[in-house]
C-alpha cells in the first residue's frame, strides 16, 4: 500500500503547493484511489511534481461536504472522467461558517451532484474486499468545540451541522487496516468507537485531521478535550497521522503526550 499526501496546509515536499485543504493518493493491490481533492485544483500539479498520474485513478472518496475537501473535483474531472466519485447524499447540502456576520458558504460546487461520475450514497458501503466506507457516527464524546460555528442551511434557517455527511474510508490489505478521515468533525474518538463496532478491532493506522484548530484563544474546555483525546489515543496500538485542521497549538500538545504514535502530515510527503 502506498499513501501520498497531495495537499495539506503546510509546506512539505520541494516544489509542492500547500493550501487550506486536504487530498491523499492511495495505491492498493487493486485500486488507485483519491481521497478528497483539496480546496482547488492545486493538488493536480502536486501530483505531477511527484510523478503520480491521476488519470489512472479509478475511485474517489470525498470525506464530507466542505469546499476544502471537494473544491478540486471540477478540475479533476477534466483529466479523469472515468473514476467513480463516492459522496454521501447529505454532503450536497448548503454548509456555512457562522463566524462572520452573514455566514460564509463552505459547501461544494452545486453542479457536482449532477456529474455522471458521481455516485451519491446513503450510509455505509463496501466497495470490495479492499475498500469500505462507513458513516453515521452519533457519539458526542469530546466533540470538537469548533463545530459549533459550522451550520447547515435549511430553507432560510441556519441549524447546527451534525456531520451526518461525513464518511470514512477503510483500506484493508492483509493484516493492515488503514482508516482515512478528512477532518474528524464527529470527534476522532467517536469515529474509532464506530469503527470498533463494525470491525471489532482498532485500525493499524489512522490518517485524519482532528478539527482542533481555533482562530480565537483556547479555553480550559478546549485544552481538556485535546488532552483527554491524547490520553485515550496513546493507549491504542495504532499510529496516527494528522494535520490540516488539527492546528499547531493542539498538535504540539498531542505530540507531547503521544510521542511517536503521532506523526505530522505535510503537503507532498509520502506517509505510508
Amino acid at each position: 500500500m502506498r499513501i501520498v499526501n497531495l495537499m495539506e496546509d503546510t509546506k512539505g515536499a520541494e516544489n509542492c503547493a500547500y493550501e487550506h485543504g486536504l487530498s491523499f493518493y492511495v495505491e492498493t493491490g487493486k485500486h488507485k484511489v483519491l481521497v478528497d481533492t483539496g480546496a482547488t485544483g492545486a493538488f493536480i500539479q502536486n501530483a505531477k511534481v511527484l510523478g503520480i498520474d491521476l488519470s489512472e485513478v479509478d475511485t474517489v472518496i470525498i470525506s464530507h461536504g466542505h469546499y476544502d475537501h471537494g473544491g478540486g473535483i471540477m478540475d479533476f474531472i477534466k483529466i479523469n472522467d472515468k473514476a467513480v466519485i463516492y459522496i454521501q447524499e447529505s454532503a450536497t447540502g448548503e454548509f456555512y461558517n457562522a463566524s462572520t456576520a452573514n455566514g460564509k458558504y463552505i459547501g461544494m460546487d452545486k453542479d457536482i451532484p449532477d456529474l455522471p461520475q458521481v455516485r451519491l450514497i446513503d450510509g455505509d458501503m463496501r466497495i470490495d474486499d479492499e475498500l469500505s466506507i462507513f458513516t453515521d457516527v452519533a457519539g458526542r464524546r469530546l466533540w470538537p468545540k469548533g463545530n459549533e460555528l459550522l451550520k447547515r442551511k435549511v430553507s432560510d434557517t441556519y441549524v447546527q451541522d451534525e456531520f451526518e455527511h461525513e464518511q470514512y474510508l477503510v483500506i484493508s490489505e492483509g493484516d493492515t487496516n488503514v482508516l482515512i478521515s478528512g477532518c474528524a468533525h464527529n470527534g476522532i474518538l467517536n469515529i474509532l468507537d464506530k469503527y470498533l463496532d463494525i470491525y471489532e478491532d482498532m485500525p493499524t493506522k489512522v490518517i485524519s485531521g482532528f478539527h482542533m484548530m481555533k482562530k480565537s484563544d483556547y479555553t480550559e474546555e478546549d485544552e481538556f478535550i485535546i488532552r483527554a483525546t491524547a490520553r485515550e489515543l496513546r493507549e491504542l496500538d495504532t499510529t496516527f497521522y494528522t494535520g490540516h485542521c488539527t492546528g499547531e497549538y493542539a498538535l504540539n500538545i498531542l505530540k507531547s503526550m503521544m510521542g511517536d504514535k503521532l506523526i505530522e502530515i505535510h503537503s507532498g510527503e509520502e506517509i505510508v
